[in-house]
Parts: C-alpha cells; sequence; structure tokens
C-alpha cells in the first residue's frame, strides 16, 4: 500500500507538471464549448481509475507498453477518461500516457486535406443547366473542436463544401461562372471558412477544376463566337481597302503630276516580268500612241509636198492614213513577236 502511494503521488506530480505548460492554450481552446472536465470525478470514477493503477503496477513492464502511444509531429491526441475530457486538452507530439480501458484516445491529423467536390448538376441565374466541380484544402486548426463539436469533420465538410458550392454557381449566370472562377472561388472559400470554423476547421483554399456546358448551348456559343470572328474580319478588311484606295489615290496623283514615273513604273514593271521564269512575256504598248507616232511619220513628207495633194479629197486621205497606220502596226506586232521568241529562248 505504501509503495502504490508513492508510485500515484509520483505520476501524478508527473501529470501536473506537463499539464501546466498547455494550460493558459487549453482554456483559451476550452472556452469555446461547454466540457465537464474541470468538475470533480464521481466516486465510481476515483474507484476505476485507481484499480487500473494498481493493474498498471502489477504488470509493469508489460502494462507501459499499452500505457504509452507515440503521436507525430503533424498528430494530436484527445483523450477521454470515463467518457470525460481529460484535463489538458490535446496531447502530442511525442510520447503520451494513457490509461487502458480507462482512456480513449482519439487522434487527429493536423495536415491539410484535399477533397474533390464530384461534378454537381447546377441551375444557374439565367436558366442553364450545367455540370460543375471544384477542389477544397482545409486543415483542423483546433482538434477539440473537431472532436467533440461535430461527429465526423471530413464527412461534414465535404458534404457543406458541396452544398455551398450549388448555392454560389446558382447565383451566377454561365458566362460569369466561365469567366470570373476566381471570384465564385473567393466567395465559397469565404462561406466555408464562416461556416467550418465553430468544427475547428480552417478551409484554406477553394478551386472551380471544370466547368461543362450542355452540347446544344456549346454549338450556339461556338457560332455566335464564329460570328464575332467574321464580323472583326470584315471590318479589318474593310479598313484594308480604304487604307489601299487612298494609296493608289495618292500614286495616281503623283503619276498624273509628273509623266516620267509613269515610264519609270513601266519599266520596273517589265525587269519583274523577265526576272520571273515566264515562256510568255506581254509588252502592253498603247495603240493610241502608236497611231500618233506614225500620223506624225505619215504628215512629215505631206508637208514637204505640192498643194495638189492638199487639195485632195480628205476621204482619200483619212484611208490612205489609215492603211499604213496598220501596216505600221502589223510590222511592230511582227517585230514584238520576234522579241518575245527571243527572250523566251534566253530564259
Amino acid at each position: 500500500i505504501f509503495a502504490f502511494g508513492f508510485v500515484a503521488k509520483y505520476f501524478t506530480s508527473l501529470r501536473k507538471i506537463f499539464s501546466q505548460k498547455k494550460m493558459t492554450r487549453q482554456r483559451r481552446e476550452v472556452k469555446y464549448f461547454a466540457t465537464s472536465e474541470n468538475n470533480p470525478p464521481s466516486g465510481i470514477e476515483q474507484a476505476v481509475v485507481f484499480i487500473s493503477h494498481i493493474l498498471i503496477i502489477l504488470t509493469f513492464p508489460l502494462s507501459i507498453f499499452l500505457s504509452l502511444i507515440v503521436l507525430s509531429e503533424y498528430q494530436r491526441a484527445v483523450i477521454f477518461r470515463c467518457g470525460r475530457l481529460r484535463r489538458g486538452g490535446a496531447r502530442g507530439p511525442g510520447l503520451v500516457f494513457r490509461i487502458p480501458c480507462v482512456d480513449f484516445c482519439v487522434k487527429v491529423d493536423l495536415r491539410t486535406t484535399s477533397y474533390h467536390v464530384p461534378a454537381q448538376e447546377i441551375l444557374t441565374k439565367d436558366h442553364v443547366t450545367i455540370s460543375l466541380d471544384a477542389a477544397v484544402y482545409y486543415r483542423i486548426f483546433d482538434p477539440l473542436l473537431a472532436v467533440i463539436q461535430v461527429e465526423n469533420v471530413h464527412l461534414a465538410t465535404s458534404m457543406l463544401a458541396q452544398a455551398t458550392l450549388r448555392n454560389v454557381a446558382g447565383q451566377k449566370h454561365v458566362l460569369e461562372l466561365m469567366s470570373e472562377k476566381d471570384a465564385v472561388s473567393m466567395a465559397m472559400a469565404a462561406l466555408l471558412k464562416s461556416a467550418t470554423a465553430p468544427w475547428g476547421v480552417l478551409v484554406e483554399r477553394v478551386e472551380i477544376k471544370d466547368v461543362r456546358l450542355p452540347l446544344q448551348l456549346q454549338r450556339a456559343m461556338a457560332a455566335e463566337a464564329e460570328a464575332i470572328r467574321e464580323a472583326k474580319a470584315k471590318v479589318v478588311s474593310a479598313e484594308g481597302e480604304l487604307s489601299a484606295s487612298k494609296s493608289l489615290k495618292a500614286a495616281s496623283d503623283v503619276i498624273a503630276a509628273n509623266p516620267v514615273a509613269l515610264q519609270l513604273r513601266y519599266l520596273q514593271t517589265l525587269s519583274l516580268i523577265s526576272g520571273d521564269q515566264n515562256k510568255n512575256i506581254i509588252f502592253p504598248f498603247p495603240v493610241n500612241l502608236i497611231r500618233q507616232l506614225m500620223m506624225g511619220k505619215c504628215a512629215e513628207p505631206s508637208q514637204g509636198s505640192s498643194s495638189k495633194k492638199r487639195a485632195s479629197s480628205n476621204l482619200k486621205d483619212e484611208l490612205e492614213i489609215n492603211r499604213e497606220v496598220d501596216e505600221a502596226l502589223e510590222e511592230a506586232y511582227r517585230v514584238l513577236d520576234c522579241k518575245i521568241v527571243k527572250l523566251s529562248q534566253e530564259s
């Protein structure tokens, strides 16, 4: 009896030493809900605990392996003794002592957890049915709240995320859901944070993954986008034609003011044509120019002729001039054909 009392007193002092370091923080955590950890245990509970200590001493050192729990850095343990929350709140990390068959331990993982919200059939504000899914990232910041306030914190968070996604997306138009995914994600995250805070859960991030539209709506939106692109292309083409016509008008004004520019342009065109591997080359000589040249040649001998030719009839002169012009044109075309054949052979 003396040895048992000494050991019990020793364990009690050790428990007080380890619990005093966390009392301030644990009191802050426990104040959000009512617990019975500060209430004195009943007589039956004290008797059960006393018998458990005796069994631990009698079965030492085998009982030590059942009484110690190893918790990782990201784990915390919430221990209930005879159904009551033990003083000191959540334990860990490291070695945690518990009494077998009396203390019930619940381990809580504090790492960030990702949850994929399955695709939801949602009716938007503009009465369009779409399929929407998302990803939610959350973690437990208060193990006591996560264990005591809700039965299954992960299941509750997932169901709340599904309902929140439907509520938020149902208040938006289809175009807003497609173009403003960040705003929808932020609104959903704010609602989840306020709802899961009493459960000891912190929602870190929400991401809208995919928005799937009906096939008919996809076709309609594709046709609308194609019409918009065609309209823009027509506007650009019209602007290009307008600028081209202005440039052509400016070029025609320059050529009309300086006839030499037209000849230079003509020679430049001939050089470009001769540079290509073409078998046929056409020289577009104006017929009026040749006619005027021929009429000038025919007029020179007429100036030195006698007054008898001047007295001839106009009809005869015109016929003669036309005949000579036709002969000159035939000669010119023949020469051009020879030159074309020569250039073709050279090319």
